[in-house]
Parts: C-alpha cells; structure tokens; sequence
C-alpha cells in the first residue's frame, strides 16, 4: 500500500503540474470599450467609439482554434493569409475640417482597404486579391470590385500603425473605393465582431437609425502589427465615428443628452471588458471659460495634449460601482450656459482641399491646396496622389507653387497608369513654409471608354479616390509620455516618437469627373427605326412574293339581269 500511495502522489503530482502548464499555456485576451463625445463650435456632435480586443497567442501557429473575445473570423483570416498589418474602413460623408476641427482618426469616403502582408508571402497579389474578397463577405461591402485598376503600392505612405519597421513596400497594397455606399448591412456585422455584440457596454447605443440619420459616418477595423510582423500579441480596434446635426434632428439647440442622441441609455459595462469608460470634452475654446455644464457629475477629470491641444475630459467609469448608485442608468447631459452661436473655431494647423478645373470633356486640371497654418513652423508633408487609368495625365504640367514660388519636391515617385491594367501614382515630400499656402496642379485628358466599360449612370460621373497627407505636425504645446494603460485609447493609435510633434493622416475630398459619354439613347432609336423599315420593306417583298393572281371573267348583266329573273319568277316565267 505504501508503494502505490507513493506512487498515487506521484501521479497527482504530474497531474497538478501538466494543469499549471496548461494554464500557463492559455491565451490571455483582454477588451477595453471606450466612447468620447465632443461637442462642436458648429453645433454639432462628434462621437467616437473604440473597442480594443488584445489577445497574447500566436495566430500563424497551426491549430489555433480556441477563441474568447478575438474575432474567430479574423484571426483566421490573419493566419491563412500571413497579414502583418490590416485597416479596413468604411465611410459616408466627408469630415469638414475647418468647421469640425482635427479629427482623432479620418478616412476618406467610401472604402479603404490597405494592409501589410509578411515577408514569407510569395504571391502578394493573389493573397491580397483573395483578401479583399472575404473581406467583402465578413463585412457585407462591395470590396470584390477591388481589382489591378484601382490598387497600388505606396513607396513612402502608409508605413504600419504598430512597432513593426517594415520598409519593403513589396509587400504593401492599398486601394480605395469612393463610391461605396455605407448603410446598415455594414455595421452588422461589425458589430457582431464585438466580444458583447450590441448586448452590452457601450455598443447599446449603436442604434443603426440613430447612427445612420447623422452628418457623417465612419466605421474601421484596424489590426496594427508588432515590432517582427511575427507577432504573439495581436491587437484588434474597432472604431466607430459618428456626427450628429443637433438642428437638423429637430432639437434646435446645441444642448444634448445620450437619451436624445441615440435613443437609449448606459445601464452596465461588457461583463467581458477590462475597461468601460466615457469621456466628455469639456474643454474651454478661446478665452471662453466654464461654458459647459455636464451631467451627472464625473467622477474623476482627466487633462491631456491631444494633436497639439490641451484637453480635459470628464470621465465616467462603467465599472466603478459608484456612478449608478444614485439610479439604474446613466444619461450624461451637456447644456451650454449661454448661447455660443459667435464662437470662431481656429484652423488646424494642416488641412486641405482638392478640386477639378477647366471647361470640355476632353481636358481639365486637378488642383490640391494645403494650408500650414502654424505661425513659425515649417514642416514636410508627404502627399499621395492615385489617379484612375482614364484620367491620362500630363506629368510635364506639374505645378507646386508656394508664396508665388516654385517648390520643388525633395522625393517624388511616380508610376504611369496602364490602359485597364493599373491606376497613376504620385507620391511627393514638400516642405510647407510656415503660415503659408501650397498649390498643386497636374493636367490631365480624358480617355473615351468602351460602351461597356460605362456604369449603369454615365451622366453621373466618375469618382477619383481623396489624396492622402502624411505628417508630423509641430505641437505648439509641449507633450509629456504617457502610460499606454493609463492613456485614453483616442489618443495612442498614432504613436509618437516625442513630444514635440503628432502624426495626422488627412484625406480631402474625392473628386467627380464627367468623361464623354455616347448618347445611350441612340442605339435604341436605330433599332426601332432600322425594325421598322426592314418590317415594311420584308412585308411588301413577302406578300409580292407569296400571292397568286387569277383571272376572273366579267360576269355580264349583273343587277339588271337579276332583277329580271326575280320578276320572271314572280310571274311564273323560267328565267334566263
């Protein structure tokens, strides 16, 4: 007995320890949910949602079936198609910079796919075009029609939001579709990726018609990468920003709630988040102080330099047990204490505007204006330009002109479409003198298509996708480090080496060109008159041809004699 309880222990023993090991072995996943509201000088709303989902495993390991709070369809996806780095945006409306000020994370409209593929990838292509398919059905969008024509590869733009320092852009595409139209088959399943669905925390606001009856619309997927690409710890943010027309919506005032907002109030955080919490801009613009009220009070403020700016929050801590003590939901309220109509929003110090120029179908002019505004700070800005094949342009024409001088580019890459095989790209560093305003101008002809290459609407015009600014802004206040777990998640999406500048990605507007289009209707006319003509001409032919002629005699006597047999008969005469 004394060997076999020996050896009972011993088995216990091995038990305990290969249980520690597998514990040990379990993937550590954690979600964080987080909604900032910023009211606008301009009345509106602006509300961002982020949720970030960390999970420490190691997708490109084989067998990696178990999933808690990542998604099961993108970590898949990540693992067959070696992705090192994935953002995916949809967007309807675009975001007015002077009138809204910097936003924390824009996207042009329409869709945006571009993503980092490892180096272990032999066919980029292929991986990339299958990519972009399942992406279409994961997310309900249009992003098959993403093919050759409508996709690059940036030399310089786009490097990877995460630690990973890529620098061979073989492995980079990126496209864009600007006449993607966003609507509710889209945010479901984004939802649906969300480790609470729309059950709890924060996403019981996300109310498709309180979200989709707004001034603009954004929603993301980003997946940024690691410092090797070859990451254990993989990181998803779900992004979500909505503006809201607070006249429009019929309340006529600058005052709002989150029961007026989306319908619907906070009563408990995901049971599955780490971290729930909401932040209200409270900041004071100009030398306007304590112009806003929030309600209930925060429990704790926080302050913070956000894009070159300081800030301060009021923040509310789902998970603090204290903010429903008082009731069973929490409805945060806002009312300015005097009418604010006069208030002057300050220019960002970069923003830009793109239009198309010229008179004809047959020749125009693109022109994009970028603004520095910083009073004594110059800084480059590194510009990306992707033309459609249709749209040939003239790269002799281009024009960079600042302060009535020309600037010359300090790096320019350019890669000249392909009729139906590839778009133009341009992609230019220029230094932007301080207070000063950079014009940009490239010719280009229009190109006539095959009467099949037209859409459904001609007459409507062609979309070309928003140019894309790169840089690093100077901070005119001073930016101290924070802790990444300590810091609002709004701010650490864009990391940055030190506190003097900030990395902003801006996008201007997508443009509409008309290209000469046949008269549709003209075929149509040639047909029924062509039918027409041949119908007269083929029946007169057939009935000439088909008719048989006979000769009939001329029957003589005709009414007169038979009126004479009548009354021959009457008299009981034989007739004739």
């Amino acid at each position: 007995m004394g060997e076999m309880g020996m050896e009972l222990v011993k088995l216990l023993l091995l038990l305990g320890l290969a249980e520690a090991a597998v514990e040990a072995e379990v993937p550590r996943d954690s979600l964080q949910e987080e909604l900032l509201l910023s009211p606008l000088p301009s009345g509106d709303l602006s509300a961002t949602f982020q949720f970030r989902t960390r999970w420490d495993s190691d997708l490109q390991r084989e067998g990696v079936s178990h999933y808690r709070l990542f998604p099961k369809a993108l970590g898949q996806l990540i693992s067959k198609y070696s992705v090192c780095e994935l953002h995916l945006s949809l967007t309807q409306g675009f975001w007015r910079t002077r009138s809204w000020g910097q936003p924390s994370l824009q996207a042009p409209a329409g869709a945006e796919l571009w993503v980092w593929f490892q180096d272990s990838v032999s066919d980029v292509d292929k991986a990339w075009k299958d990519l972009s398919n399942i992406l279409s059905g994961i997310f309900c969008a249009s992003l098959n029609f993403i093919d050759s024509t409508n996709t690059v590869t940036p030399t310089a733009s786009f490097k990877p939001l995460g630690l990973a320092n890529v620098t061979d852009h073989r492995f980079l595409r990126y496209a864009a579709l600007p006449r993607e139209v966003v609507c509710t088959e889209n945010l479901t399943p984004w939802k649906k990726l969300l480790p609470c669905s729309s059950k709890a925390g924060l996403a019981v606001l996300l109310k498709a018609e309180r979200l989709f009856h707004s001034s603009y619309h954004s929603q993301a997927v980003h997946v940024p990468s690691d410092a090797s690409c070859l990451s254990v710890s993989w990181e998803l943010r779900q992004t979500l920003t909505v503006v809201f027309d607070s006249f429009a919506s019929g309340h006529g005032k600058k005052d709002w709630s989150l029961f007026k907002i989306f319908s619907r109030t906070l009563t408990e955080a995901c049971p599955l988040s780490s971290q729930s919490k909401v932040y209200v801009d409270i900041s004071s613009r100009g030398q306007e102080k304590e112009l806003l009220d929030v309600s209930p009070a925060p429990l704790s403020i926080h302050e913070a330099v956000v894009q070159g700016d300081r800030r301060t929050y009021a923040v509310y801590d789902l998970l603090n047990p204290a903010l429903f003590n008082g009731s069973r939901s929490l409805n945060v309220q806002l009312k300015w204490k005097r009418p604010q109509d006069g208030l002057d929003l300050p220019a960002p110090v970069l923003h830009a505007q793109r239009y198309v120029s010229g008179y004809g179908l047959q020749t125009g002019e693109i022109s994009t204006l970028v603004y520095n505004t910083h009073p004594y700070r110059a800084f480059p800005v590194l510009l990306l330009e992707t033309v459609p094949w249709y749209l040939r342009l003239y790269i002799h024409t281009l024009s960079i002109i600042t302060k009535g001088k020309e600037n010359k580019p300090s790096y320019i890459h350019y890669q000249p479409a392909q009729d139906r095989r590839q778009p133009h790209l341009l992609e230019m560093l220029i230094q932007l003198p301080a207070n000063s305003v950079t014009k940009i101008t490239i010719q280009f002809e229009r190109a006539l298509l095959k009467w099949t290459e037209y859409t459904p609407d001609p007459n409507h015009g062609f979309y070309v996708s928003s140019s894309v600014l790169s840089s690093l802004v100077p901070s005119i206040i001073a930016m101290k480090e924070e802790e990444e777990d300590l810091s609002p998640l709004f701010t650490s999406l864009f990391p940055s080496s030190d506190g003097s500048s900030y990395f902003v990605r801006l996008y201007t507007e997508p443009l509409l060109v008309n290209l000469p289009t046949p008269d549709f209707s003209m075929p149509y006319n040639v047909i029924c008159l062509t039918c027409t003509v041949v119908a007269v001409c083929y029946g007169s032919f057939y009935n000439l041809l088909t008719r048989t002629f006979q000769i009939e005699e001329p029957n003589r006597g005709g009414l007169a004699k038979r009126l004479a047999n009548i009354i021959r008969k009457i008299r009981g005469v034989p007739p004739l």
